[in-house]
């Protein structure tokens, strides 16, 4: 068994360079120790079975594992039938498929390597590159900077046009909750832009009290040398650099304007969702967006390295943002009146105040009528939205009951972030079911200015107030898990239209639609003046 090194020998000696295998072991299954060197592979230029390759049924959205023995160790994709198999040596899985089937050309998923079997070559073709970056699409700083500026559609292989962005993405069974977050996020532009470069991703994802550990010259010096560490695991149970990973390539895959195909399965991110957030979130039971959105949001930012602060991660720089909220007991009903104002002169009755940060905001709809009209029809409640924002003004009051207690609180606003998050509170539930509030929101989508919803003291400093908004998730149907469907607005910069997604299905609409549904979500950026931006 090797033997591992303490710290005092990594500061005496240097490490030394394991020799670097070029293939790993052809079928996974066995450790290098007890298998013979694999002989050198051969390269090609020229491939007489590349005609045979097949791009339609060609889809990497989905898990990597082998066909037949469900590994994901050393896999490659057949890519003349699109299957799954392991390794390439004379008893593996792809070796059997390729002489039993006639097909010739596979794909190593880890090593984006080319190669022909069973004549065991790698195979050097520049015609293979568009496969290569369907699998793994990357983004050059300069190609992301004109992101919003282009207009121009993108042509699948299949032939159907598609916006780069505004990409549909496949309801497994139940997952259109979690679709719509995921069709918000990307198009908040710093979210989109950190995770489609994937140079910042890997910097950005270290702690900065580690940053005074780089300076340490034998420390330095060992992590360095990637030979030292790069067959390190993570620890058990820490899968949460998991679900950035996926965030990440899905992000790619959705702005990628070279996609063989013009939606993308979410299968891998799901996946990721399910096993981080221990089976909370599954994509076979329809959940909440919001509950959803709120523990999605924690989890990137803890697994980011983020911290308290509030710059620690593209998270709480995107959007954050911090209230101050007036709370004081109530005292009980049941009491006189005379033993109420004695309560209330107690420190224990007195107002408090405290400062703390947001992510998103909560508004609460009004109660919708129980009698219906002259017409016997029910009737369908409108409220403005800068009535359900009062509830930031620093001066309406709102009741919190709880089984022994009652809480009055006030919410004043003290710095806005650059996007902000609104959930509107339309689902209640009692003890027997679920009910839904109908009340239709009458929001601008242009020039909201939250001016007046800031401290009196905060507001000369604040800058900016005015917001756009940018992504309007709705809910349609019953409430209730499976009765109804969620899809979600969005904005493309470029075009500067609007378009509507639910799942696989995307088409134009108006702005004026948006304003008449039933929006559950909304997400705002907020205006930058030309000295902010400069």
């Amino acid at each position: 068994m090797k033997e591992v090194r303490n710290m005092s020998e990594i500061l005496e000696a240097p490490a030394k360079k394991p020799k670097l295998q070029e293939e790993d072991e052809q079928d996974g299954s066995e450790p290098s120790a007890l298998k013979k060197k694999t002989p050198e592979t051969k390269q090609a230029k020229e491939c007489p079975y590349l005609d045979t390759i097949n791009r339609h049924v060609l889809d990497f959205d989905f898990e990597k594992l082998c066909s037949v023995s469900l590994s994901r160790i050393n896999v490659y994709a057949c890519l003349v039938c699109g299957k799954y198999f392991q390794g390439r040596g004379l008893s593996t899985h792809a070796y059997t498929h390729s002489v039993s089937e006639g097909h010739h050309v596979f794909l190593n998923l880890q090593t984006l390597k080319f190669y022909c079997l069973p004549d065991q070559y790698e195979i050097i073709d520049s015609s293979l590159e568009d496969i290569k970056y369907v699998l793994n699409p990357t983004f050059e700083r300069s190609a992301i900077a004109r992101l919003d500026t282009q207009e121009s559609l993108s042509r699948a292989y299949d032939g159907s046009n598609y916006l780069p962005g505004t990409v549909g993405l496949n309801n497994i069974k139940a997952n259109d909750y979690c679709n719509v977050i995921f069709q918000a996020l990307s198009n908040v532009v710093p979210i989109r832009d950190y995770f489609l470069d994937e140079s910042i991703m890997t910097l950005c994802h270290y702690s900065p009290p580690f940053q005074a550990l780089s300076n340490v010259v034998p420390i330095r010096d060992y992590f360095l040398d990637e030979s030292n560490y790069s067959a390190m695991k993570p620890p058990p149970g820490d899968n949460m650099f998991l679900l950035v990973q996926r965030f990440g390539e899905l992000v790619r895959k959705l702005w990628n304007p070279r996609n063989f195909k013009a939606h993308v399965s979410p299968h891998e991110m799901l996946q990721a969702v399910v096993l981080c957030s221990r089976k909370r979130f599954q994509f076979t039971d329809q959940g909440d967006p919001v509950t959803f959105l709120s523990w999605f949001l924690n989890a990137l930012h803890m697994a980011l390295g983020g911290t308290k602060k509030r710059n620690s991660s593209i998270i709480y720089k995107a959007f954050q943002g911090r209230m101050r909220v007036y709370s004081r007991r109530m005292p009980p009903e049941d009491l006189t009146a005379e033993q109420k104002k004695e309560l209330l002169e107690t420190p224990e009755y007195q107002e408090t105040r405290e400062e703390m940060p947001f992510l998103y905001l909560t508004a609460d709809l009004p109660a919708p009528p129980l009698f219906r009209d002259e017409l016997k029809e029910n009737i369908i409640p409108q409220v403005s939205l800068f009535t359900l924002l009062n509830k930031f003004n620093g001066k309406e009051e709102k009741e919190y009951k709880t089984y022994k207690e009652e809480i009055v609180k006030r919410f004043e606003l003290t710095r806005l972030p650059p996007y902000l998050i609104l959930c509107i509170k339309r689902f209640t539930k009692n003890t027997f079911f679920v009910e839904k509030n109908p009340t239709i929101v009458n929001f601008p989508i242009k020039n909201i200015d939250l001016a007046e919803y800031l401290a009196p003291d905060c507001a000369a400093a604040a800058g900016e107030t005015v917001y756009d908004l940018i992504t309007n998730i709705v809910h349609d149907g019953e409430p209730g898990a499976g009765k109804g469907t969620y899809r979600c607005h969005t904005l493309h910069r470029g075009t500067g239209r609007w378009y509507e997604l639910q799942d696989l299905h995307v088409r134009d609409i108006l702005p004026q639609m948006i304003t008449l549904t039933e929006s559950y979500i909304q997400i705002y950026e907020l205006r930058q003046t030309p000295t902010d931006k400069s």
